[in-house]
């Protein structure tokens, strides 16, 4: 699988391949030299990780990891070298400030640029899994669909989304900062990547109320969104996100989603029995 571009790129492997979810990952030094640039083979599985590609080739390099190479199912990118983690940031007590990282990466990969690359896919299509479950499951999964038809019917500030922002998506690639890997290949209302820093089923405290509360401060303040529209996109994509987990048979993260959806729910609600100007 791997040594067709091994041969292609002069790459030496530097460590063992990763098995990821839609593609395998390798890690290779560059120049065919224990000494060359440190770099990450990707062989995509599916066409979204596939066309993923394309969107990281037109970040250039901006908020995003370096692409070196790029041919067919194969990606030859900028590896991560230093050794903070988002994740273990957000564990120990660090919770604001990874939200902080995470949102300053985001708006990097919104910047305006040049024409956007062919084949993306609008958020209403995306939707259509959320569809499918609120007919099927009902409950939550009716308020976040009635959440989404809303947010997709007016639309804001539409730019080329990440699409799967979270903890591990966002590196520490040392001198160069924090950049993002493995977008989808969406374009719609900035809010939608958001979303997610609120709904990473792998973070220990995603569905604690006090810290889901103080995120969404944070997340709109250092995002410079309407509060009100945040929660909605969260009360969306954490119903999507759950159906996505019911097609795999994971009930236990579906309900996870199903729980922050909810909190999404009840803190609408409050800002809608309080008149508050959402912000």
């Amino acid at each position: 699988m791997f040594e067709p571009y091994l041969s292609r790129w002069n790459l030496l492997p530097d460590g063992d391949p990763i098995v990821a979810r839609g593609s395998y990952l390798l890690p290779v030094r560059m120049d065919g030299h224990i000494n060359g640039n440190p770099a990450m083979l990707k062989i995509a599985l599916d066409a979204e990780e596939k066309f993923g590609g394309l969107v990281m080739q037109w970040w250039n390099g901006d908020g995003a990891a370096r692409v070196y190479a790029y041919a067919g199912d194969a990606l030859l990118m900028e590896r991560a070298q230093g050794k903070n983690s988002l994740m273990e940031m957000a564990c120990q007590g660090q919770d604001d400030e990874a939200s902080c990282i995470a949102c300053n990466v985001i708006a990097k990969l919104h910047q305006p640029r040049s024409m956007p690359p062919a084949e993306l896919i609008p958020l209403n299509i995306w939707f259509e899994a959320l569809e499918s479950a609120a007919q099927r499951e009902g409950g939550l999964f009716l308020q976040s669909l009635a959440a989404a038809r809303e947010l997709l019917a007016s639309p804001r500030d539409i730019v080329v989304l990440h699409g799967d922002i979270h903890h591990e998506n966002v590196l520490d690639f040392g001198p160069r900062g924090w950049l993002a890997i493995d977008p989808k290949r969406l374009i719609g209302e900035r809010g939608y990547d958001y979303a997610n820093l609120l709904c990473n089923p792998e973070l220990p405290t995603v569905t604690d109320p006090i810290r889901f509360i103080r995120q969404s401060h944070v997340i709109t303040q250092a995002a410079n969104l309407e509060r009100r529209r945040l929660l909605q996109w969260t009360l969306a994509y954490a119903g999507l996100s759950a159906s996505w987990f019911l097609e795999d048979g994971d009930r236990q993260n579906a309900n996870s989603d199903l729980s922050i959806a909810k909190l999404a729910l009840q803190a609408l609600l409050w800002e809608v029995n309080n008149h508050d100007d959402f912000h």
